[in-house]
């Protein structure tokens, strides 16, 4: 995933290929050829539930109830309580927008940064007398396995004090 580096183009043609799977999934179950909020908000949740199945990092969260109520408002030219399928086209493309940034940031931890943190604390760690035999021992994936968790933990229990 990290080697795809996208031109605007292609993410516009990949965004706009999910708008067409989704649209077709959520509007197929509605037969009205428009879709309400509630039917959005469980659309953003099969898109959250693939994103979390593809993507490397922590669970994303998807957006409270309300951050997407806020979102079709916008959205809602018509003022109608339903978006067309273009409206629904702008409201997914604002929506990932915003939600690209975290998620790149996510990607961007698991690939490049804790892969560091954990090279780094394992050769520190292997120099201190008494922790550093046994450190030694213990097999790669395992010592990355509990530095990763530990390091999900401890973000987990910052962004939650933050809030």
């Amino acid at each position: 995933m990290m080697g795809n580096l996208q031109t605007k183009e292609q993410y516009n043609a990949q965004v706009r290929v999910a708008v067409d799977r989704i649209w077709e999934k959520v509007v197929s179950a509605t037969d009205e050829g428009r879709i309400g909020l509630q039917d959005l908000y469980c659309a953003i949740l099969l898109v959250y539930n693939e994103l979390n199945k593809r993507l490397p990092g922590p669970w994303n969260e998807p957006p409270s109830k309300k951050e997407v109520e806020a979102m079709f408002e916008q959205f809602d030219k018509d003022n109608d309580g339903k978006l067309e399928k273009e409206e629904f086209a702008a409201f997914l493309q604002g929506f990932t927008k915003k939600e690209t940034t975290r998620i790149t940031t996510n990607i961007l931890l698991f690939s490049f940064l804790i892969p560091l943190l954990v090279d780094g604390t394992r050769q520190i760690t292997e120099r201190i007398p008494k922790v550093g035999g046994v450190v030694q021992i213990v097999p790669q994936a395992v010592f990355s396995s509990v530095v990763t968790t530990a390091i999900v933990l401890l973000g987990t229990q910052f962004r939650g004090s933050m809030h």
